[in-house]
């Protein structure tokens, strides 16, 4: 009985909105990886190739 409760109670609990949309997280995650990119095509730019 117990355990049912309990298994009950951690499916209840999953259900429902995120807090923050994945939308959001994939925005900054692409927003990251573009200046990153930035970046290192900004570094490399000015260097001679060998």
């Amino acid at each position: 009985m117990l355990s049912t409760a309990i298994t009950l109670a951690a499916e209840s609990s999953e259900h429902g909105d995120p807090v923050v949309h994945p939308y959001v997280i994939g925005a900054i995650a692409l927003g990251l990886l573009l200046v990153l990119l930035a970046a290192v095509v900004s570094f490399g730019g000015g260097r001679e190739h060998s």
